[in-house]
This record gives C-alpha cells, structure tokens and sequence, in this order.
C-alpha cells in the first residue's frame, strides 16, 4: 500500500472533518458554561426577607442596601451569561443580608442592656431613698 494514498483527502472529506471539528469544540464550549446558580440566588434572596421581616432597615439600612444591590447584580449577570460572577455576587449579598441581621440583633440587645441597667440605677436610687427615710 502506498503510503501517500492513505493521507490524501478530497476537498470533501476535508470540509466534513473541518465540520466535525468545530461541531466538537461548540459542544465543549457549551458543556463548559455554568448553569445559573440557583440555590445561591435563592438563599440570597431568603436573607433578604428574614432581614426585612427583622426590620433590618431600622439598624443596618446600608448593609441592606447592599445586601439588595448585589442581588440586583447578580440578576445582571445571569442575563449576560456570567454565572461565576452571578454566583460570587449571589453569595455576596446573602452575607450582606445575615450581616445586616447580626448587626440588628447586637444593636437591639445592646438596647435591652442600656434599658435594663437603667431600670437598675432607678431601682437602687429608689431603694436608697426608700432606706434614708425609714431611718
């Protein structure tokens, strides 16, 4: 057998394998793409609401704010097609929105304790009054 008969190709045989090339690499590149990060999106968008029913905004309105900007981006970023970005941005507001939440509970147990030692002090005060005139 002749070895140059075994590598000629007719211009056909070419333009199929040129075909089945490119048909190969646009199913890899599609295989390759994220899907939309979902789960993120949807835990994201929980915090957000566990926050707002916290009334997050009365204490933390800027992380909130925050929390809801990278929300909107991430949205962005499924329509433009860039899921590593979605997810990053998904992940990004969902710790906006617990951190909001942590803040708002640290800031409203923070005002029970100012309440209760000033219950203290008037009690003391009281008892102290109370205990100077029985004398």
């Amino acid at each position: 057998m002749n070895r140059k008969h075994l590598f000629k190709r007719s211009p056909a045989s070419t333009i199929r394998l040129l075909l089945a090339g490119s048909l190969l690499l646009a199913m890899a590149a599609c295989a390759g793409t994220p899907s939309p990060p979902t789960q993120q999106m949807q835990a994201a968008q929980l915090a957000i609401t566990s926050a707002e029913q916290e009334r997050v905004a009365d204490y933390a309105p800027l992380d909130l704010r925050q929390a809801h900007d990278k929300l909107t981006a991430a949205r962005v970023a499924i329509q433009q097609e860039d899921m590593v970005l979605a997810t990053r941005l998904a992940e990004e507001s969902r710790v906006s929105a617990e951190l909001a939440t942590a803040l708002t509970a640290q800031m409203k147990a923070r005002a029970i304790n100012d309440e209760m030692i000033q219950s203290i002090n008037a009690l003391q005060r009281e008892i102290l009054r109370n205990s100077g005139s029985s004398q």
